[in-house]
């Protein structure tokens, strides 16, 4: 898959494709069904497949404190669009002057003259443009006018529910992974590189991987049981994701796991954290003799919930 990061970046190479916009958080089913449809219509017109996103979110840009908790981060995004066999990703940067552009100068400058557009695949709530006109009546105009076509893509569905980012939100805040597996189409993970942090697990006798999130907000807070992929061996652990409330920190989210059974060092290394069930919320305790106490707890917890094969 190639990566084409910004407008300017776009060249003459880049002209003629299928198409497809949004923030694509999470590539749940909903999505993978709208990226299967662009690979056929790819497919029958003989060009590649473009899938334009945003970096950051629109709404992380107008509203950071309030945007949602993003699924996944820039990196895994693209790693997922790239198993769903998108020939092509065109980032561009969400800023001052792209969101200056009207809905008119989206199509004209982006679809038309910078991607050559000969396909569109939307959902049919879609807007764009600061004017706030652009949605899809407005693009299939502007597909008769400048020579492509437009299909409104369709919504899925699952028992009933629709499949968004929102619900996969909402399956996790709720701890039900079971619903959000279902509306991704995978189990929900977390992948980061190990940084050195505090040491104090250590200290407590539960050496823990300081695995880092790169993102504002994450969409899971407690204690999890967990596996965490290795170079292709799956270890069970404990995992919690919280603001460190017993420990004087910086008041950002840390994502910290303790992996049961395993010796060896993590630092600088690429794990998958994949979760399984929440054990708790996180909670702030009297002492620190108090937090080992709950710490051994949830070690404990999760040894009995851990299926045996899990390290394989």
């Amino acid at each position: 898959m190639q990566l084409v990061r910004g407008f300017h970046n776009l060249r003459p190479e880049h002209r003629g494709c299928v198409a497809t916009i949004g923030n694509f958080d999470g590539v749940h089913r909903g999505h993978q069904a709208i990226l299967a449809r662009l690979r056929e219509r790819a497919v029958e017109l003989g060009v590649p497949s473009c899938v334009v996103i945003f970096e950051p979110q629109p709404r992380e840009y107008f509203t950071p404190e309030t945007a949602p908790a993003r699924l996944a981060r820039l990196r895994d995004k693209l790693q997922l669009l790239a198993e769903e066999g998108v020939d092509r990703v065109l980032c561009l940067a969400f800023n001052q002057r792209l969101q200056s552009l009207s809905a008119a100068e989206f199509v004209d400058r982006i679809l038309v003259d910078g991607l050559g557009v000969e396909h569109l695949e939307v959902g049919d709530d879609f807007r764009f443009g600061c004017d706030r006109v652009g949605d899809f009546d407005f693009l299939q105009q502007a597909g008769v006018n400048q020579g492509f076509t437009v299909e409104a893509a369709q919504t899925v569905e699952l028992d009933g529910l629709r499949v968004s980012s929102t619900q996969v939100r909402n399956a996790l805040a709720a701890a039900d992974f079971a619903l959000a597996e279902r509306l991704l189409g995978r189990p929900f993970r977390i992948a980061g590189r190990v940084l050195h942090g505090q040491k104090l697990a250590r200290q407590l006798g539960t050496p823990t991987a300081n695995v880092q999130l790169k993102r504002r907000r994450v969409p899971l807070t407690g204690v999890y049981l967990v596996s965490v992929d290795i170079d292709g061996q799956s270890w069970p652990g404990v995992a919690n994701i919280g603001v460190r409330p017993t420990v004087a920190g910086d008041g950002k989210a840390h994502l910290e796991v303790h992996l049961l059974d395993f010796a060896g060092d993590l630092y600088d290394r690429r794990l998958t954290v994949v979760f399984h069930q929440k054990l708790r919320e996180e909670q702030r305790f009297a002492s620190l003799e108090a937090l080992k106490t709950a710490i051994n707890a949830d070690v404990a917890a999760a040894r009995a919930l851990a299926a045996p094969s899990a390290h394989r």
